[in-house]
């Protein structure tokens, strides 16, 4: 097994989701693999922070440390923060609504075995609030929850870019590359933006081209699904705002890598799941007709997300700031 100490990072913004984020903290706690730190990041919210300083004092030093985002409101600053108060060679992030097995930070560890590897993304299992998935409801969006979704690889393989919910990377790769990109991803809005992990992915391959990112699916989280998220309107919500998130990460990196995972994706994955929805509708089966229309939609609903935010991004000339060091410690 690898001598890698691993820091985690939760970020967190509302006291609605006081019982998850300590669901998450006790996940990270009850890890075979101890973390060597668990930061907890609140994101502009002072009485949560105050709330979680006091729950948490008792604890043994270093154990858990409550911080407040020291950049701009937003996942990505958040994210920043913890990377910079992190001292584990290794830096895991998990969502606030989410819950890792047992063997999580020891998969992780264990693929940072091979000196190439920067980042290691993990299997997201969505934990519907419903009890179960919406009959209409297709897995190759299951990202549109932060789920994996039908079209990742199996096993253990090299991707272009994880899901920053489930994911871990080599702390020195942020003093190389910089940190997440501030101006990309979620502000806690009511637009659902994404794809802060996909640019800083595809940024940190173009600057370390030896790099190797994997997915290793036996690095299992399970992420809840609150009920307004079942529906299919945050459903089509949530592929519009990939759609404009893609269209700012090709600006920032090019068309052909930003978009290049995609391809496959809408020319393979996509068609295979339609047929697939329609030929188990022809067999009567529940929610197949439901299924092959909801992935023609969110197809759509995407490119049209795209083409809207390419326009938007060449009328402004919309940027977004990389922090070029996080001043962290020796690797």
């Amino acid at each position: 097994m690898s001598p890698e100490t691993i820091s985690v990072v939760i970020c967190v913004y509302t006291e609605k989701r006081w019982s998850d984020i300590l669901a998450a903290v006790a996940s990270v706690h009850a890890q075979t693999l101890p973390a060597h730190q668990t930061l907890l990041v609140v994101d502009h919210n002072p009485a949560l922070l105050r709330r979680l300083a006091a729950h948490y004092a008792p604890a043994p030093a270093g154990t858990v440390s409550v911080l407040a985002n020291a950049g701009p409101q937003g996942l990505s600053a958040g994210r920043n923060t913890g990377l910079a108060a992190a001292t584990g060679t290794l830096v895991a992030f998990l969502d606030d609504d989410a819950v890792a097995e047992r063997d999580w930070l020891r998969h992780f560890a264990a693929a940072f075995d091979d000196p190439r590897v920067r980042a290691v993304g993990g299997r997201t299992v969505p934990a519907w609030a419903s009890g179960r998935r919406p009959a209409w409801f297709p897995y190759e969006f299951d990202w549109v929850v932060g789920g994996s979704y039908r079209g990742q690889p199996e096993g253990r393989a090299a991707v272009r870019n994880v899901l920053g919910g489930n994911a871990a990377f080599r702390r020195a790769v942020f003093d190389q590359v910089g940190g997440f990109a501030v101006g990309i991803g979620r502000d806690h809005g009511s637009r659902p933006l994404g794809c802060e992990e996909t640019e800083l992915c595809i940024r940190l391959q173009h600057t370390l081209p030896d790099a190797l990112v994997l997915l290793d699916d036996r690095a299992v989280i399970h992420h809840k699904v609150p009920a307004d998220r079942e529906r299919f309107r945050y459903f089509a919500s949530r592929c519009h705002a990939e759609g404009l998130s893609k269209a700012l990460v090709s600006r920032s990196v090019g068309a052909t890598a930003g978009l290049e995972t995609e391809r496959r994706y809408v020319t393979r994955v996509l068609p295979a799941g339609v047929l697939a929805g329609v030929r188990d509708a022809l067999r009567g089966r529940r929610g197949a007709a439901g299924r092959a229309g909801a992935i023609v939609a969110g197809a759509v609903t995407a490119a049209a997300g795209y083409v809207l935010g390419a326009l938007r991004a060449r009328r402004s000339d919309t940027v977004f700031a990389v922090p070029a060091g996080l001043g962290c410690g020796p690797p």
